[in-house]
C-alpha cells in the first residue's frame, strides 16, 4: 500500500518536481545495501543511498485483494555492492526490499511505493535482474499441521525443541579435503557412528563461504577416512583449513526420534495412521478384526 505524504503531494501538484527512487535491501545475514537512481547520494532513515549503482526498476504492478504485487529490479554488478558470487551463493534469497519515491531536494518528502522480498534472481553479462514479491506473497505459503506418519518438524526448530548443541550431536572440524564443494573427507572423525550425519547439515563457519550450509546426502565411514557428501555443492571457496560444523541427521521416523534423540514427547508425526491396505479391509470368518490399536 502506498503511504500518503502531504508535503510530497503538495510538491507533485506544483508541476515542477524533483523526484527519484530509493531502495534498501536487508539480507537475512544482516547486510544492508541502499541505492538510488538519483545522480547524487541521499541519506535518510539511518541509511546512505549510493548514486552510482546503476539500479533501475520496471513499473510496479499493484492490485487489490490477495494477489501478489510484483516488480523487477535491474542493475549492474559491482564488487563492492551486489556481487555475482553472492547471488550464486543465495545470499540475496528472501532479502527484504523497500522502495521509496523521494523528493531529492527534501528527503523528508517521500513515500513508500513497495515493500516485499526478493524472489528469483538472475545474473548475466555483468548485470543482474531480481524479481520482487509483495507482502501478500507470504499468504501463498501452506500453513497448519501435516497429517502424515513422519515428523513434520525441522530438527532443532520450535516444534522439535531439540538442543543441537547437546554433546554428541554436532562436530566442528577443519576441512582437510574438499571436492567441488560437495564431497568432504577427513582422515579421522572419531566418536560418531557410520551415517550419523546423513540427512543433517554442514555449516561453514569461516572463510569466504561463511554462513552457507548444505544438506548431507551421505555420511560414510570408510576404511581409511570419513566421507561426507552433500546434495548440492557449497557455492563458495572451501579452502583447506576452513572450519565447518556437522549436525546430526534425522530421518523423521518415530524410532529415530526416540532412540537417537530421546525426544519422543516432541515428535510431530502420526505414526499410527492406517496404511492404504486398511481401507480395503473386509470382514473375515476367522481371526481378530476388531479395529483396535495397531500397536
Amino acid at each position: 500500500m502506498v503511504e500518503f505524504n502531504k508535503e510530497l503531494d503538495a510538491h507533485l501538484k506544483t508541476g515542477m518536481t524533483s523526484l527519484c527512487h530509493a531502495w534498501v535491501i536487508r539480507r537475512l545475514d544482516g547486510v544492508v545495501l541502499a541505492f538510488t537512481d538519483h545522480d547524487r547520494p541521499l541519506a535518510f532513515d539511518g541509511a546512505t543511498f549510493s548514486a552510482d549503482s546503476g539500479l533501475t526498476a520496471r513499473a510496479l504492478s499493484q492490485s487489490t485483494g490477495l494477489s501478489v504485487d510484483n516488480t523487477e529490479a535491474m542493475g549492474a554488478l559491482s564488487h563492492w555492492a551486489i556481487r555475482e558470487d553472492e547471488i550464486e551463493q543465495g545470499r540475496y534469497d528472501g532479502a527484504e526490499v523497500t522502495c521509496w519515491r523521494v523528493n531529492w531536494a527534501d528527503v523528508t518528502q517521500r513515500t513508500v511505493l513497495f515493500r516485499g522480498s526478493i524472489g528469483e534472481m538472475q545474473r548475466a553479462g555483468g548485470a543482474f535482474q531480481a524479481e520482487l514479491r509483495g507482502l501478500t506473497e507470504a499468504l501463498n505459503r501452506p500453513l497448519g499441521r501435516i497429517y502424515q506418519k513422519p515428523c513434520s518438524a525441522v530438527l532443532g526448530d520450535a516444534h522439535c525443541a531439540f538442543d543441537l548443541n547437546a554433546p554428541g550431536y554436532a562436530a566442528s572440524a577443519d576441512v582437510e579435503f574438499c571436492e567441488e564443494g560437495r564431497i568432504f573427507r577427513w582422515d579421522s572423525l572419531p566418536g560418531y557412528d557410520d551415517g550419523w550425519f546423513a540427512r543433517g547439515r554442514l555449516e561453514v563457519l569461516d572463510g569466504p563461504a561463511a554462513g552457507l550450509w548444505g544438506m548431507i546426502k551421505h555420511d560414510r565411514k570408510l576404511a581409511d577416512h570419513r566421507e561426507v557428501e552433500l546434495w548440492e555443492p557449497i557455492r563458495g571457496e572451501m579452502a583447506s583449513g576452513t572450519q565447518v560444523r556437522l549436525i546430526a541427521g534425522c530421518d523423521k521416523r518415530m524410532e529415530t526420534c526416540r532412540l537417537k534423540f530421546n525426544n519422543l514427547l516432541n515428535f510431530q508425526g502420526f505414526p499410527d495412521i492406517p496404511n492404504e491396505d486398511w481401507v480395503m479391509a473386509v470382514p473375515k470368518p476367522s481371526g481378530a478384526n476388531t479395529g483396535g490399536s495397531l500397536r
